[in-house]
């Protein structure tokens, strides 16, 4: 679902408010959540899930699985998601 379908199924439910406001409330919405993952702490959204951050460590001897060439990989920071049990629920159905 891209960030304008979003805003119009927004809209669907809030006539009140204006498309330029939805996004607003979004870019708003998404730069929190930007800022909180930068600084390491953790985001939970109740009946939704989790979005923290993951350390990996750095790798002297890594293999390239298409050419079998052996590569270094820094050490990084990356996104994980969690889901609640909820969520779980209603895609398992």
């Amino acid at each position: 679902m891209s960030k304008a379908e979003i805003i119009n199924k927004l809209k669907e439910k809030n006539s009140n408010l204006n498309k330029s406001e939805l996004s607003e409330i979004l870019n708003i919405f998404s730069q929190g959540i930007k800022k909180a993952l930068i600084e390491g702490k953790n985001i939970e959204l109740r009946g939704f899930g989790t979005f923290f951050t993951k350390k990996i460590n750095e790798k002297f001897s890594a293999r390239n699985p298409k050419t079998g060439e052996i590569i270094y990989v820094p050490k990084k920071t990356k996104v994980r998601f969690k889901m609640s049990k909820k969520m779980k629920q209603l895609i398992n159905k």
